[in-house]
């Protein structure tokens, strides 16, 4: 399966933003999704992942209340809604496929490109 993010940029803290995955190729409602992110001088960490059908989600503490993780498998398209965002939300946003139900970005087997979010003070 491949993946593009898009709905990145540049916004102020406090402000939203809607972060899609589109997938193309075959069998997308086949695989848990996962939202990561990497910022800077640091590595990839997860920020929430979805399982094949929807039913489970887990998101990192530090984005409970805030993020909202859904997919649509009829138009193999991830989301993640980013609400009362801060500077520390800064950094390269990834989607992510893979057969597990996993945290660890080593358990994904395809990855985007990443979409890139940048919250000013």
């Amino acid at each position: 399966v491949q993946l593009v993010e898009s709905g990145g940029g540049l916004v102020q803290a406090g402000e939203s933003l809607n972060l899609s995955c589109v997938a193309t190729g075959n069998g997308f409602s086949r695989y848990n999704m996962g939202w990561f992110r990497q910022s800077p001088g640091k590595e990839r960490t997860y920020v929430g992942i979805i399982s094949r059908n929807g039913d489970s989600i887990t998101r990192a503490a530090f984005v409970k209340g805030r993020f909202t993780i859904s997919r649509d498998n009829a138009k193999n398209v991830l989301y993640m809604q980013m609400n009362y965002l801060t500077p520390e939300d800064t950094g390269i946003y990834y989607c992510a496929a893979g057969q597990g139900y996993y945290t660890s970005p080593a358990r994904y087997d395809s990855w985007g490109r990443g979409t890139q979010v940048t919250v000013s003070s």
